[in-house]
């Protein structure tokens, strides 16, 4: 677990840090049922990177970036406050997607990686687990590939069942990286990666991550870094055999493609032509990222690297973005039917 997690509180982990709460009356409330950007928060990683081009012109770190977060309690908004006064002024926006075992936040975390280094090998507590040790989410989540320069790899599961004491004397003695099933990632993969899933991200990738709102990490194994381990956490929640899941793109219409689905969150690949069309009063929130081209949306520029929410109960959206790409993702029992993409 990340030492900062210990002995917090749900809400003490998503706002610590943050700014006093807004009043109500201090929220914009005009755009109520218009998008919304959520601005970048930039998180120092020593896999990461220095510039994170293509996204974010100009920016040039002193430190490496390796995660830039989006669905955050302290992601500034466009609406003029942080996302988590936003949603407390507001809770109406999450819709029935919101999780009343955690009401101040976002139920989904929306993150870029960048990395030139292998992440740790790494493993994530499922929510009972979560809930009875730190009073949080667990975290399932899925990466849809970006980009991938050699040797862009990744690891998800194990090439052969293990017992819990083979996986923490390999953990301890290093073998737990050759035991690892690695596998070769292209630009338009995706990867789904429940809880319980031992996993590393190798160098050179670009990721989109959806997860669980939640920042529990138990590090098995760190190449020698000089970082916290987590065995006898990560030991325990570990699933001890080969990674089960895989995912396929289908195709909903044109230029819609469904990526990943679970209890948690559908992911969805859009590509217009011309345009995206988002009818009114979707009973849940949606977000939407742009990885690739340019567009407006609500008479605003939208570029690659970007990160909106669309609140419940919206009003009618218009996204005028030929060429573009764009991951969609939201919670519900089916593909959203108010979504058009020409």
């Amino acid at each position: 677990m990340n030492s900062t997690l210990a002995g917090k509180t749900a809400s003490e982990v998503f706002q610590t840090g943050g700014p006093e709460v807004l009043l109500s009356s201090q929220i914009p409330t005009s755009g109520g049922k218009r998008p919304f950007r959520l601005l970048p928060i930039f998180r120092d990683r020593i896999w990461g990177r220095t510039s994170l081009a293509p996204f974010f012109p100009g920016t040039l770190r002193k430190n490496p970036v390796g995660e830039v977060w989006f669905t955050f309690n302290d992601n500034e908004t466009s609406e003029g406050g942080h996302l988590g006064e936003v949603l407390a002024a507001r809770p109406d926006i999450l819709g029935s997607a919101a999780d009343s075992r955690h009401p101040g936040i976002c139920p989904l975390l929306v993150k870029l990686l960048f990395t030139t280094e292998r992440l740790s090998v790494r493993v994530h507590p499922d929510d009972e687990y979560a809930r009875q040790r730190h009073n949080s989410l667990g975290k399932t989540e899925a990466w849809y590939v970006i980009d991938s320069q050699a040797p862009g790899e990744i690891a998800v599961g194990f090439r052969e069942k293990l017992t819990p004491e083979r996986l923490r004397s390999a953990a301890n003695s290093g073998e737990i990286e050759s035991l690892l099933e690695w596998r070769k990632v292209k630009a338009g993969d995706v990867v789904f990666v429940p809880a319980g899933t031992v996993h590393a991200i190798g160098a050179g990738l670009i990721i989109c991550e959806i997860q669980e709102n939640s920042d529990v990490t138990y590090r098995l194994y760190d190449y020698g870094r000089d970082r916290e381990l987590h065995l006898d956490d990560g030991v325990q929640v570990s699933s001890l055999g080969p990674h089960q899941y895989s995912a396929q793109a289908v195709a909903l219409t044109q230029g819609r493609e469904e990526l990943a689905v679970s209890e948690y969150f559908r992911i969805e690949r859009l590509r217009p032509s011309r345009s995206m069309h988002i009818g009114a009063g979707t009973p849940y929130y949606l977000l939407l990222i742009c990885v690739a081209g340019t567009g407006m949306m609500d008479a605003q520029a939208v570029e690659a690297g970007q990160c909106w929410m669309v609140p419940a109960d919206n009003s009618e959206i218009v996204i005028d973005a030929p060429g573009s790409t764009w991951i969609a993702t939201y919670t519900a029992p089916e593909p959203l039917g108010g979504l058009r993409v020409d």
